[in-house]
Formats: C-alpha cells, sequence, structure tokens
C-alpha cells in the first residue's frame, strides 16, 4: 500500500488515541468523516493498522519488574529456532521476543511481579524449551522510555 501525507497524518492520531472518534479524526487531518473512514478501514485491510489496545501500567496491575533475557541456542537451524518461537509465544509473561544477531540468538522481555515467579518462569518454561544452551537475564531498574508510537513525523 502506498501510504500519503494523510495516510501518515491518520496513523499518527490512532498511535497517540486509539480512541478517537472517526468525526474527531476527520477533522485532526482535514478530511469530511466518510473519506476518513474509508481510508482507515483501508489501512486495517491492508495491515497497517494492526490493532488498537489500551496501554497498561504493568506496576498499577502487579507486574513491576521486567527482565530482557539473552537466549542462546545449541544450533541455529531452522527447525530449533521454529521450536523455540512455538514455545516462547506460549508463554503470558513474555511480551516481546526478537530473533538477534551478535552473541545471543533472542532477546526475549518478560514481566513478573516477583522474583520468585522469574525463577518459576525459568525452570518451569525457558530452561524446559529443547535446545536452549544458554541463558543470561538483565533486571530493568527503571523504564527511561517507552515509546508506542512510531517516528512517522517526518511523513507528515
Amino acid at each position: 500500500m502506498d501510504l500519503d501525507r494523510t495516510d501518515y497524518r491518520i496513523l499518527h492520531h490512532v498511535q497517540n488515541n486509539a480512541r478517537i472518534s472517526n468525526v474527531e479524526l476527520a477533522e485532526a487531518v482535514g478530511l469530511s468523516p466518510s473519506p476518513c473512514l474509508r481510508r482507515v478501514k483501508a489501512l486495517e485491510e491492508a495491515g497497517v493498522i494492526k490493532r488498537y489496545a489500551g496501554i497498561v501500567d504493568a506496576g498499577a496491575v502487579g507486574l513491576p519488574i521486567s527482565i530482557f533475557i539473552n537466549v542462546s541456542l545449541e544450533r541455529q537451524e531452522r527447525t530449533h529456532l521454529e521450536d523455540f518461537e512455538g514455545s516462547i509465544r506460549s508463554n503470558p509473561e513474555v511480551m516481546e521476543c526478537y530473533l538477534m544477531t551478535g552473541s545471543s540468538d533472542y532477546l526475549v522481555r518478560i514481566v513478573v511481579p516477583d522474583l520468585q515467579a522469574y525463577e518459576r518462569f525459568l525452570a518451569d518454561k525457558l530452561t524446559r524449551i529443547p535446545g536452549v544452551a544458554n541463558i543470561q537475564s538483565s533486571f530493568a531498574l527503571k523504564q527511561v522510555v517507552y515509546n508506542t508510537e512510531l517516528p512517522l513525523q517526518e511523513r507528515i
């Protein structure tokens, strides 16, 4: 899908407030409501807008600990990568997982309520995934920046 400046303006506003009404969005981007809604639907159908979500404060709901885990596999064959990815997806603690270049194969971010929950995650879940060779964890002390909006300002 070829995006124009109006599409990028729509994306900017939707990223900042997914609950914005179509009338408010249309006014913000300089369209009438019908064409604005058509554009939003086209962005959704093309997969540019994947879903709408509310951002919940992890600490406020009892999940104050964020841990980044570097995982290395015994072998980097396709089947081992696919097996790991399938297994890691099934854990609700996992917020993000990336296949990486460098010294480890994956970077995983989890959130847990306490150290005991982290220990259970490690012992009962992560170390039981076949092919995991090495695990190195880093605990986040403080969240300095957390953005959910992609930097589209230069395209607006």
